[in-house]
């Protein structure tokens, strides 16, 4: 029997602009089962980020519930979802959001430091997290010196370091050609084997085919089913 890791009811998030109100989100349900590669498909403008934001502790809903392992979310302390978006949600950005002026191990590295890790325990996993992505004759480049597919890798060796619950993904292909794009996209499938969990959040058909479950978003609001062209 498949366990739950995350659930949503009835989440609605509003911005006021001006004298005006703009639903972002509207009464979304989601589940999502440990182990799960799910990929929440959507245009610009559509609310995936609002939800990918919600999902990743950054942003609160105006309405509804938000369990994350068991745990509602609204109850939890400022130093707690903190501790969560730290620990236990790995983030990999379009952007891939590297420190330029620190190498590929150090941006690995950087997590594990926050988490308290000691410095041997530290190299280790870093030099473990690079050559599981296959960059460990790279590990003391720097982000200028990969390419944009290197880059990824090294934000993903980075987003996995701490063993995190989620691995929350937005757009990871956006800045990458196709060849590139589906190697991350492999890498990926190697890392959902494993068991991780993986929510990716695109505007890509092709690239939510690689998922086991696609959800659509328009205008706020969530539906399933079979996507064409995927």
């Amino acid at each position: 029997m498949s366990e739950e890791i995350l659930r949503m009811e009835g989440i609605t998030k509003a911005y006021e602009l001006g004298e005006e109100t703009f639903l972002a989100l509207k009464g979304v349900d989601l589940t999502v089962d440990r182990g799960e590669f799910l990929a929440v498909l959507g245009p610009s403008g559509s609310g995936k980020s609002t939800l990918m934001n919600i999902i990743g502790c950054l942003d609160v809903p105006t309405e509804g519930n938000y369990w994350l392992s068991g745990r509602l979310i609204a109850d939890e302390t400022e130093s707690e979802l903190a501790r969560i978006r730290r620990e236990e949600i790995g983030f990999i950005f379009q952007s891939f959001q590297l420190l330029q002026r620190q190498t590929a191990f150090e941006n690995v590295e950087l997590p594990l430091i926050y988490w308290g890790m000691g410095e041997r325990e530290r190299k280790n996993r870093v030099e473990e997290m690079l050559e599981k992505v296959g960059l460990a004759d790279k590990m003391f480049n720097y982000p200028n010196q990969l390419s944009g597919g290197q880059q990824q890798r090294v934000a993903i060796a980075r987003a996995i370091a701490t063993n995190p619950t989620i691995l929350l993904a937005d757009e990871p292909t956006g800045a990458l050609d196709q060849k590139t794009g589906h190697q991350v996209m492999d890498l990926f499938h190697e890392l959902n084997d494993e068991g991780r969990t993986i929510i990716m959040i695109t505007h890509d058909v092709k690239i939510a085919g690689h998922a086991g479950r696609i959800v659509r978003i328009l205008d706020g609001e969530i539906s399933e089913g079979v996507v064409e062209d995927a």
